[in-house]
């Protein structure tokens, strides 16, 4: 790849400014905010500020009020977190003072409105943009649909039967993830220092930043076992077991790596069709790549007949993926996931504001089966029309139809059926 990748968060930032006197950019480290808040200031004006600059940080810190009254608008402060709680509150005196529309852009990466040493936020004032790791889409340069697709009617996806992405080529890309860095490295021992030297300076700069970590050698591990489990339900007293911690240590460190966003948590998918319904959310790694780090495992190591890993991170990568796309699609919905005492499971649910459902399966097959559709069409029989229809991912380069608006397609898909111009690795 060569060149600036447009971003799908560009769009985004540009109507939130239009509608709020200040918006928030989140998201991980490096995962392209800083990038984007100047290529922004470039084509727009106004200024942009660092607080990774000392001079910068001196100033905001010093004289918070000054800090942010001078400079043209909008105003851009990159890693605000850095800033505390006096300059959230200047930023907060500003908004409420003017009502234009605008005037600042704070971008952190960590999510600052939750942490709790800020105990006064801008929530309820401030539009919100987040900045996600690469999609595939970003990368291919394929337009962001596949929701969209996906809740006008999921049979439009069978129009490209078959996709020119193998097995090899999803595995790959697992394993790259989707941090820019990391996926220009082509070689396995640097893009695994690059995991290791980001997972380190999160843990120093970040988390340090606002928790003492008393176990912090920890916290790589606590990753590995939060991508060991993709897919389920994360128990917190096996985790402290596993970390020889307090539960309540444990709870505390899985709630650092959400703010920092080293992972997400998908939420249980509420209904009335069962009161066996689960209500715990499921926890990822947000970005795949990270998560076959932590897990020790590359693209060659996958191609292994049934390597325990592979189901995990695949489930990991499709949920990622429907998360960067979500802020990308016209369609405004929820994602969930779905789970019953009695077995029945369904790895996403995507709902609509007025009430739509389409369910997905994910499956690390390139053969998938009309039985891996059964739960998929047990919940088409209880939503009836509210059910836009059912999809299965899997890793074949077939799509075919399962019947009743249930088809099974490519993983591809998730970003229409164009390659990358430079492979993966």
């Amino acid at each position: 790849m060569t060149g600036l990748i447009p971003r799908l968060a560009r769009p985004r930032l540009d109507e939130q400014l239009r509608s709020f006197r200040a918006v928030v950019v989140n998201g991980p480290r490096q995962a392209g905010k800083s990038t984007l808040l100047h290529m922004h200031t470039k084509e727009h004006g106004g200024t942009y500020r660092s607080l990774d600059d000392p001079q910068w940080l001196t100033a905001a810190t010093d004289d918070p009020t000054t800090f942010v009254s001078t400079g043209d608008r909008p105003l851009r402060i990159d890693e605000v977190q850095r800033g505390g709680n006096d300059l959230v509150l200047a930023v907060k005196a500003a908004v409420d003072r003017s009502r234009e529309k605008g005037q600042f852009v704070l971008s952190g990466s960590s999510n600052f409105l939750t942490v709790p040493s800020l105990s006064e936020s801008l929530a309820g004032r401030v539009g919100f943009v987040e900045t996600w790791p690469f999609t595939v889409s970003e990368r291919t340069g394929a337009p962001p649909d596949f929701c969209d697709l996906a809740f006008e009617d999921p049979r439009s996806l069978l129009r490209a039967p078959t996709s020119p992405w193998t097995r090899s080529d999803y595995l790959a890309l697992i394993c790259s993830g989707g941090y820019p860095e990391a996926v220009e490295l082509r070689e396995a021992r640097a893009r695994r220092q690059w995991f290791d030297s980001y997972l380190r300076s999160v843990v120093t700069r970040d988390v340090r930043s606002f928790a003492r970590l008393q176990h912090a050698t920890r916290v790589p591990r606590l990753l590995e076992l939060v991508a060991a489990r993709a897919g389920s339900i994360t128990v917190v007293a096996d985790v402290a077991r596993s970390l020889e911690i307090s539960t309540e240590t444990a709870r505390t460190y899985l709630g650092y790596l959400g703010i920092v966003y080293l992972t997400v948590d998908l939420p249980a998918w509420s209904t009335n069709l069962t009161t066996k319904a689960a209500r715990t959310p499921k926890t990822y790694v947000s970005d795949p790549g990270l998560a076959a780090h932590v897990v020790r495992v590359n693209a060659d190591g996958l191609q292994r007949p049934g390597h325990p890993a592979l189901g995990g991170l695949t489930e990991t990568f499709a949920a990622t993926e429907l998360i960067r796309l979500r802020g990308a699609a016209s369609t405004a919905f929820d994602l969930h996931y779905f789970r019953d005492r009695d077995g029945r499971e369904i790895d996403f649910v995507l709902e609509s504001w007025d009430g739509r459902v389409v369910a997905i399966e994910v499956k690390a097959s390139a053969t998938p089966k009309s039985a891996d559709a059964r739960h998929l069409r047990w919940l088409r029989d209880k939503l009836g029309d509210r059910m836009r229809g059912g999809i299965v991912l899997h890793l074949g380069e077939n799509a075919i139809s399962l019947g009743d608006d249930i088809v099974a397609v490519p993983l591809s898909a998730l970003w229409s059926h164009r390659r990358l111009d430079s492979g993966t690795s």
